[in-house]
């Protein structure tokens, strides 16, 4: 009888172990999977999406970008989610006048920003008739190519009421090792002047592209090192859905562009 029994429970006890094998694999592997993507997340690479106008024209509203957490460091995974200052396994660079930057708001850490560097530690940064000077000297700045003022309006026409074209200006400002793309308003007072402020050791003095339509260092300080999360690389989509304008807006040729 116990022969029979035996017999007869083998086939169902094979088949639980395989299905019980079958579910740890399973859940090893998408474990796996899962701590992979959130190691990436936390020190390699991730995702934005831009939400207002302060970088117009280098970004729009809706672009979704990807930003470079390794630019300046191999960070210790999770910890900038976990603690106020994220640990580094070891520097690389430090961040350098012209980088895009995503940040903590010094103000309100809950909240992400992304502005361009204007000036690094111990560097005297001020404006003067909306020209920023760098260490007493303006940036090397030219006005921006006929063509590429056309495509940027181009972009900008469902805006072009914020953004009218008789009283906008587009200027290239130089950098260390990039060229920043700016917008000026000619008619507004809004960031006219400002006096020299000098950066202290272990901060940044950042700055909208969107000169005259940012609130940025000139208005709430500097940012700590700690707080930058890393370096904007690339536009992956571009995609805005306003559901009280009832408006869809689609940029398919900003695609693959290189953030500078």
């Amino acid at each position: 009888m116990s022969d029979e029994l035996k017999k007869e429970n083998t086939p169902t006890l094979g088949k639980n172990i395989s299905k019980k094998k079958w579910l740890w694999d399973n859940f090893v592997s998408l474990g796996s999977a899962l701590l992979l993507v959130l190691v990436i997340r936390s020190s390699v690479i991730e995702a934005f999406k831009i939400p207002s106008g302060s970088m117009i024209p280098t970004l729009l509203v809706g672009d979704q970008i990807f930003v470079n957490k390794f630019a300046y460091g191999l960070r210790v995974p999770f910890t900038d989610w976990i603690g106020e200052k994220p640990l580094y396994f070891f520097r690389t660079k430090e961040p350098a006048r012209g980088d895009i930057i995503v940040f903590k708001y010094p103000e309100d850490p809950e909240i992400y920003f992304i502005k361009r560097i204007v000036a690094i530690p111990g560097d005297t940064v001020e404006m003067k008739n909306k020209v920023v000077y760098l260490n007493g000297k303006p940036y090397d700045r030219t006005p921006a190519p006929d063509d590429q003022v056309e495509k940027i309006f181009k972009s900008l026409e469902d805006s072009s009421s914020e953004y009218p074209r008789d009283r906008m200006k587009v200027y290239l400002d130089k950098f260390d090792h990039t060229t920043g793309t700016i917008m000026i308003d000619t008619q507004s007072y809004y960031s006219l002047d400002m006096p020299a402020k000098t950066v202290p050791p272990g901060n940044y003095f950042v700055m909208g592209d969107n000169r005259d339509n940012s609130k940025d260092s000139r208005y709430w300080g500097f940012v700590p090192f700690a707080n930058i999360k890393g370096n904007a690389v690339i536009i992956w989509l571009s995609v805005w859905l306003d559901f009280d304008q009832k408006s869809f807006t689609f940029h398919p040729e900003r695609i693959g562009t290189i953030l500078h």
